[in-house]
């Protein structure tokens, strides 16, 4: 029988290969405590968020064409942030041709006079960062050792066992001192045990799994900017990584606007649209993720402002303009009331029945604001690998051909398109070319004045995701 220590290291091979918990903070830095945030309260439910930890760290300030100096000076190199995950380089947020070099000290003192006069020599400049780490920072083991009661950690304690390997099913048996945590325990134990592999569906965008530990049940609960989702894993995509970007987008959008979703997936941008007022027209060619994303409309009850679609994107684009002009949604009422506040709009309404009740005059100019929504404002278009391939099929939409009747009188002005996309371009200027070039020329038609380029993240050492929103040029739409 093993114990808690021994089982849990046979398992948490899902982060990184590493040295033990103690190991690691002696080795990588002798002055960050990257240790995980203590929550012994949790016995029962794990919360995931309640793992956040700032930790201000000494970076310094180079010229971009200087980094690659200070990596590989071996001057520098017991005094460069090594910790497993975190980027060493980072883009200096008040001026893009600088870089942050993060070093493992958090203060001046710290560092010896070698590396303070190769930094001066560099032209470096000292400054503070703040190194967030988050619940997927850390192990399982060391976020247990952060959990359970300190009487559960010491020693070796035979509370956990499993067969691994040789065996390909993985098991725990708890002892009866252990069985109050057994819940949290298992939550955190299944976060290490499915793997994801390098391969990729091409058509459906989705990453193949292979099952490590536990049942064949891929579907999940997650939740996510005070929305619930429910998915199969392993048939469609889904990257917990885009919460800020979803969450960014989502701002954008007005509670009045009409949102063509192209590549909605199961929901992450259409259901938080929907929740503030959008509505979406949601669509996904993956069946699986069509399917979910119903199931998602449903459950978060808002089936009266997403209407959900299967098809190619391509279609999908040339053909919303026109189901939102012969289909269009109701317009929109105000934030979604509380239930008492629909318990007293039922009490005034019963109030104003009344047959000795006065007629209230009506304001005629809410009445005029109440037109359906016929106006596409926003096209979304979260597919990076090959989005900016569509954008072709933006040519024309708005000719009257493309419904049955004339939708030029409906767009004084054309809907904004947030498209988001690869490059191996690093430099932000240089991005920003290669980005633009590749819209353009499928677009077949030079980009305006509203354009706006985001960086998503670094997904590679060599390849960054952007997300460009442009205003649709009016040539565009109209184009024969």
């Amino acid at each position: 029988m093993l114990g808690l220590q021994s089982c849990l290291s046979t398992l948490t091979s899902r982060k990184r290969p590493r040295l033990s918990f103690f190991c690691k903070i002696m080795v990588c830095t002798l002055t960050l405590d990257v240790s995980p945030p203590v929550h012994r309260w949790m016995n029962t439910t794990l919360d995931r968020d309640a793992f956040k930890k700032t930790i201000p760290v000494l970076a310094a300030r180079v010229p971009a064409s200087k980094t690659g100096s200070l990596l590989k000076s071996d001057v520098m190199k017991k005094s460069l942030m090594d910790l497993p995950k975190v980027r060493s380089v980072l883009r200096d947020p008040r001026d893009d041709l600088d870089r942050l070099v993060l070093l493992n000290v958090s203060e001046d003192a710290s560092l010896s006079p070698e590396v303070r006069n190769f930094l001066q020599e560099q032209s470096a400049t000292l400054v503070m960062h703040n190194l967030d780490l988050t619940y997927d920072y850390w192990t399982a083991d060391e976020i247990l050792h952060s959990i359970l009661p300190e009487e559960l950690c010491k020693g070796s304690p035979s509370g956990v066992r499993n067969h691994w390997p040789p065996s390909p099913l993985a098991h725990m048996n708890l002892n009866k001192e252990y069985l109050p945590y057994k819940h949290i325990i298992g939550q955190i134990v299944l976060d290490e045990i499915v793997n994801k592999l390098d391969s990729i569906d091409t058509k459906y965008r989705f990453f193949k799994m292979e099952l490590l530990a536990g049942e064949p049940n891929y579907v999940v609960e997650h939740h996510e900017s005070n929305c619930r989702f429910t998915f199969d894993f392993t048939h469609v995509y889904w990257n917990s990584r885009l919460h800020t970007e979803h969450d960014r987008l989502v701002q954008l959008f007005e509670p009045n606007d009409v949102i063509a979703d192209v590549f909605a997936g199961v929901g992450p941008f259409a259901i938080p649209a929907a929740k503030k007022g959008c509505a979406v027209f949601a669509n996904d060619l993956n069946p699986e993720s069509a399917r979910f994303l119903s199931q998602n409309i449903v459950d978060n009850k808002v089936t009266s402002l997403v209407r959900a679609s299967c098809e190619d994107g391509r279609d999908f684009i040339k053909k919303v303009v026109g189901r939102a002009r012969d289909h269009p949604f109701p317009a929109y009422t105000g934030p979604k009331l509380s239930k008492t506040q629909e318990k007293e709009k039922r009490r005034l309404q019963l109030a104003k029945s009344s047959p000795h009740a006065a007629l209230a005059p009506v304001d005629q100019s809410t009445v005029n604001n109440q037109s359906p929504r016929q106006t596409i404002s926003h096209f979304v278009m979260n597919l990076p690998d090959s989005a900016i391939e569509f954008l072709d099929s933006f040519r024309g939409i708005l000719l009257e051909s493309t419904s049955e009747r004339d939708l030029s009188g409906n767009y004084a002005s054309m809907p904004m398109v947030h498209c988001h996309c690869f490059t191996r371009e690093l430099q932000p200027d240089r991005a920003e070319a290669d980005i633009r070039q590749r819209v353009e020329s499928k677009l077949g038609h030079k980009l305006g004045t509203e354009v706006a380029l985001h960086m998503v993240r670094s997904v590679a050492p060599n390849k960054d995701m952007y997300c460009i929103s442009f205003r649709l040029p009016r040539d565009v739409a109209f184009a024969r």
